[in-house]
């Protein structure tokens, strides 16, 4: 709560963290709004300054705003909906919006007309929230996973980052080798997740398969498991990757993380963090593509978003929680307010404009997402319900891997098999 009474004095008083249930309307006929989402007191800081351009604009509204850690929000939102009171306007995480969308607790969009001009996405952007031929919300932002080198360590050791547009898989093993080695093993060339869904996600596009498929099913082949386990077995046997255990829950944040100790070179981050990422890491990374996506069958990388603003279905001011959405997608004035806190604005018109006010590392991650999206890029499906017991499921696996407890063929079929059950398919 210190963070809460430290910004006290910043105009937050119709914020607070954590959620349990909307207020009486407010008097004089003004429409209160209940927006929700997961973050901490900075994001809540800058999301108020947007919603108070908002109300300024909109003087009949009034909005109300809530936040919570990530970690109980799942919960807490069900919570909500379970008991009758839903909020007008929420963060939707990419791994609920289809159970919430099959069950009728959110908006069709497309059956408001133009109350949210979507005119302004991308293709790979407005499908992101599409169920079907339905879609039930707008990206707050967007993001793509990008692979990050410290730029000071390798010209330390002398070794040659690779060409981030064209690099194989095969290429970052023997850069990370070479790192390992003439670092003396003070350093690894690369660590990354390999139970992180986005960063398998991509090598399975890349193979030609989707890791799950328009059906809600798990399209991801047992083969393909085998490979992505095999392939960094591989580069840790080769040096260039971490021993087993060599990496911790040390937590998420960038200044916490092994390359901002100088302990790695190289890793996978989500593109919307590379400005911490490259503070924290000393200033001097470089941002490439994700290898293989010249050499593989198809483009793996993909536009995504940390998350999408959805409106529930039972929401008594639905033509209030439009007007607010259309605001937050499509108004400069909002995107400038917010910055790059959930990522590059969705409406790219809006992200052009805004770019030049942004920190330059701000400015690099966006030009990397306008890039993506001019390219012919792989549809990113909505995680079905079941989602976050595959998550699950592949993070133990990958520790089973990782002590060569399991074989990739032992881990490949377990993992598919948990996977099937978790769907239900």
């Amino acid at each position: 709560m210190a963070g809460l009474a430290g910004l006290a004095g910043l105009g937050l008083s119709a914020c607070g963290r954590g959620f349990g249930g909307g207020d009486d309307e407010p008097e004089g006929g003004a429409v209160q709004l209940n927006m929700v989402w997961w973050g901490d007191a900075k994001r809540a800081e800058k999301t108020q300054a947007a919603l108070t351009a908002f109300q300024a604009k909109n003087p009949g509204i009034t909005v109300k705003t809530e936040y919570q850690d990530s970690g109980p929000y799942k919960d807490k939102l069900a919570t909500r909906f379970a008991a009758g009171d839903p909020p007008d306007i929420m963060a939707m995480r990419m791994d609920s919006l289809r159970e919430y969308a099959d069950r009728g607790a959110l908006l069709d969009l497309g059956q408001h007309g133009g109350a949210v001009d979507l005119g302004g996405l991308s293709d790979s952007a407005r499908t992101l929230a599409e169920v079907g031929d339905k879609t039930y919300g707008v990206p707050a932002g967007l993001n793509a996973i990008g692979f990050v080198v410290n730029k000071t360590l390798t010209d330390k050791f002398g070794v040659t980052i690779p060409d981030g547009n064209t690099w194989s898989w095969a290429d970052l093993a023997a850069f990370a080798k070479q790192v390992t080695q003439a670092s003396g093993k003070k350093v690894y060339g690369t660590a990354f997740e390999p139970a992180t869904l986005a960063n398998i996600i991509v090598f399975t596009r890349q193979r030609g398969e989707d890791f799950y498929n328009a059906e809600g099913g798990l399209g991801i082949s047992e083969a393909t498991v085998v490979a992505w386990f095999e392939m960094i077995n591989n580069m840790r046997a080769a040096g260039g990757f971490p021993p087993p255990g060599f990496i911790e829950n040390v937590g998420a944040s960038a200044e916490q993380s092994y390359l901002a100790k100088g302990a790695i070179a190289s890793q996978i981050i989500p593109t919307n963090n590379f400005l911490s990422y490259n503070a924290a890491a000393g200033g001097n990374l470089e941002l490439l593509r994700i290898p293989g996506e010249t050499q593989g069958a198809r483009r793996g990388q993909s536009v995504d978003c940390p998350h999408l603003w959805s409106i529930a279905s039972a929401s008594k001011h639905r033509d209030e929680a439009l007007k607010l959405l259309n605001f937050l997608v499509n108004d400069v004035e909002a995107s400038k307010a917010t910055g790059t806190t959930r990522g590059v604005p969705p409406n790219s018109t809006v992200a052009e404009e805004i770019k030049p006010g942004l920190q330059e590392d701000d400015q690099l991650a966006t030009e990397y997402l306008a890039g993506l999206q001019k390219e012919s890029l792989p549809r990113s499906y909505t995680y079905p319900p079941g989602s976050s017991k595959i998550a699950s499921s592949l993070a133990t696996i990958a520790t089973e891997v990782e002590f060569k407890r399991q074989t990739p063929q032992q881990a490949a079929k377990a993992f598919l098999d948990a996977g099937r059950k978790a769907l239900g398919k």
